[in-house]
């Protein structure tokens, strides 16, 4: 049988968190894009908790790839509040290409080095 877009997108998340985890130096920016949306958290794995998290729900003008951005300036805004300074990129089995590219050049751009 053929795997679907979402199972192939689960195989290849799965994969790479076998490789990325989050510490309390460096917790995890994690990505997940629905059609509609995009969100992100930022989470020490060692502890199990979310430290920072935002979507494009609460940005309200633009396209898609401008409200990604604008999430990714402000989760980064909410991860330097909380003390984060530096994140390890888990683009959650997307290709870094469009909406994930423009959350990730927003929160470099809100101070998250990555």
């Amino acid at each position: 049988m053929k795997t679907t877009t979402a199972e192939a997108r689960q195989r290849r998340h799965r994969r790479v968190r076998g490789k990325i985890t989050g510490t309390a130096e460096r917790p995890r920016l994690a990505v997940f894009r629905s059609n509609a949306d995009i969100y992100a958290q930022v989470i020490d794995d060692a502890k199990g908790h979310t430290l920072a998290a935002a979507d494009s729900r609460a940005v309200k003008d633009g396209d898609k790839s401008a409200k990604a951005r604008a999430t990714g300036v402000l989760l980064a805004e909410r991860a330097k509040a909380a003390g984060v300074e530096a994140v390890v990129f888990d683009r959650g089995g997307y290709l870094y290409h469009g909406r994930v590219k423009a959350l990730a050049e927003g929160a470099r751009e809100g101070g998250l080095q990555f």
